[in-house]
Order: structure tokens, then sequence, then C-alpha cells
């Protein structure tokens, strides 16, 4: 069986000092013969799930398995031959080798493990027939379509018939005409006794997909909803950096710090609110994680508002400044109608604190 299995997966990472977790929990079991996209905004951890997969990338915890090997507890030599045997990857940009021809392209592989010249010169032909491009054999890449450099990168990666198949952004560069003849490949080669995992950020692969992972899931937004109010203790945390919400927050009494991880293990400090003040209004807006963790700098009390709510608060213009980056002014009181419902403490911390793990659901 060369089925995938991902339990657990998280990959953490420092980025400009701070700490970064692009991947946080990640679950997919796909079969033999499935293909899977992983769909996303750039960013999201595409590219590095794509790592972890290939044993490029070691996952900070968690799990990979692939048939009977656990790639995450790969190292040396049985490292090095998982990649070579067992992977195929196409590449964004191709990465063919400009001064050689379609077949020669095909064969470095074949012949960097020293495959007799005629071996590797018949594998590569039958590979280029399969994608379509038994007339470009002798072309060198200057002289082909971007669609036909993505075929040939394509026949290179099955070079040793790879029972996985990573292809990163692979019509990212094409028009719709040519994107038709790839993604017809990417499903055909999806068949019994092979994987493929697509990574895009195209959600018109979808259909074609057995199974979709959306590793930037989109935070469900209550447009409706009466602002919640909350009472908070000294140091009890609102919600936590990467988590998703769908309120803004506007401090009533009290103070509370917005503050964010670093990879040393400290905390660096973004801002105090005071009343009047509002935090946590980017993540909702854009469908982004939070950015930030909201603690209670002193006992407080905060009134969460639906982006509705906020919108209608801030007016169009200051919305277009916060976006911008704009100071955090505080809102008029007067404009705040709506009733207030009160929520118990623990419970509106504990709906913002944990962090939505990506899963994976059938396309």
């Amino acid at each position: 069986m060369t089925d995938l299995e991902i339990n657990d997966l998280t990959v953490e990472y420092s980025s400009g000092g701070y700490v970064v977790r692009p991947i946080d929990g990640l679950q997919l079991h796909a079969r033999s013969g499935e293909m899977v996209l992983l769909l996303g905004p750039s960013g999201c951890g595409k590219t590095t799930l794509l790592s972890c997969l290939a044993g490029i990338l070691t996952p900070t915890a968690g799990r990979i398995r692939f048939g009977d090997t656990v790639v995450s507890d790969l190292s040396g030599d049985a490292l090095t031959e998982y990649r070579r045997r067992t992977v195929g990857i196409v590449f964004q940009a191709f990465n063919l080798i400009p001064s050689l021809t379609a077949l020669e392209n095909v064969q470095v592989p074949l012949l960097a493990e020293r495959s007799a010249g005629r071996t590797a010169s018949n594998r590569a032909q039958t590979l280029l027939e399969r994608v379509g491009l038994s007339d470009r054999t002798h072309h060198r890449p200057g002289d082909l379509s971007g669609g036909q450099q993505q075929r040939v990168a394509i026949a290179r990666a099955l070079a040793y018939d790879p029972p996985l198949l990573l292809a990163d952004e692979p019509t990212a560069h094409l028009d719709y005409i040519q994107v038709d003849s790839v993604l017809r490949i990417l499903r055909e080669i999806a068949e019994p006794g092979r994987v493929v995992v697509v990574a895009t950020h195209d959600d018109r692969m979808v259909p074609l997909a057995d199974r979709v992972v959306e590793l930037a899931p989109k935070t469900a937004v209550n447009e409706e909803g009466a602002p919640i109010r909350v009472e908070l203790a000294q140091d009890q945390v609102l919600f936590t950096q990467g988590s998703r919400g769908d309120r803004v927050y506007v401090v009533e009494r009290g103070q509370v710090a917005l503050v964010r991880a670093r990879t040393d293990g400290t905390e660096e400090a973004l801002d105090v609110v005071g009343p009047g003040g509002y935090f946590g209004e980017l993540g909702p807006l854009l469908g982004y994680p939070r950015a930030a963790t909201a603690r209670a700098a002193t006992a407080a009390v905060v009134t969460g508002y639906t982006i509705r709510d906020f919108r209608e608060m801030c007016g169009q213009a200051r919305i277009a400044e916060v976006l911008g980056g704009g100071a955090r002014k505080p809102l008029p009181h007067a404009s705040r109608r709506r009733t207030v419902r009160k929520a118990p403490a623990k419970a509106a911390a504990a709906q913002h604190a944990k962090p939505r793990s990506s899963r994976a659901k059938k396309g």
C-alpha cells in the first residue's frame, strides 16, 4: 500500500525573530491513486508541507508516513534513497536546463544514476510521449511554450516512476489553454500505486481533486450577532497569536496588552489598549489568523463586535485608515447602539484562544 498519512503535523520556524507556525496539528490520510490539493494563498504553508513530504524539511512535531516508511524519522542514506526513488517533484519555475533539449532534460536524473545512455534515452522518450511531447523531444526550453516546459518537467519528475509526486503551483505561469493539458496529465498520473499532491492557490482545480486540504481555512464571519461583553481578570488571555476569530474588541474598562511571541521564548510588547481603544481588527477584516496575543494588563472589560458593527462604528474612511496602518483612534461610544450580551470570561476566552488546526476534507 502507498497510502499517505499525516498525523498532528506542526511546522514552526523563525521569521524576523518571530515565531511563525504555518502548519499546526495537520491531519491527512490519502489513499493510493488519489490527487490531493493543498489549497491556500501565498505564505499559508503549501510549499512548507511539500518540503516535509519530500524529506527536505524536518517538521517540528508530528509524523509523516508514506507506505511503510516514516518519512519524518529518516536520516542519512535512507533519507537520500527516499528522495531519489520515492518522490518526484514538479517545480513552479520548471527548473529545466536551458542548453539541453527536452529529451536530455528528462534524461538528467537517469544519467546521474549512471543508467546506460540507451536505456535513459528510451525511458525519456517514453515519458515525453506520455505527456504529449513526442514531436518536441529535440527542442530546447526556449523554443517551448510554458505549458510544454511544464510537461517536460512532469516527465522528468516521473523518471524513476515515483509513487509520490509533488507539484508546487504547476499552473502558476500558464494561460488557460496551457493549463488544460497540464491538469489532465496530473489527473491521469494519479493512478493506483501513486499519490499526487498539488499545491495551488487556484480553487478552480478543486473539482479535479479527491481530497482538499485548506491550509488557510476562511474564518466563518458572523455578520449578525449582538455585541458580547467579556470581563477579564488581570493576565487572562482573550485570544492567542495564530488563532482565528470573527470579533473586533473595544476596551470599556481597564487595559489590554497585545504581545507577539519571539523565537527566543520571550514576548514583544506591541501595544497597550485602554478605554475606547480597539484591537483584533485585521484578522477578521482580512481573514488572517490573529497576529498577536491579547492579554488583560489589568482587570478589564471588553466588548466584542461583529465586522458589520465595527464597519458601521468606524465608517468607510476609518476602515481604509485601519487597513493602511493608521493610528488606533478611540471609537465614539455614541455609535455603539446595539444591545450588548454578556459572555462569561472563561467561555469567551476559550472560544478565541485555541488555534484552529487545518483539516483535510473531501473534494
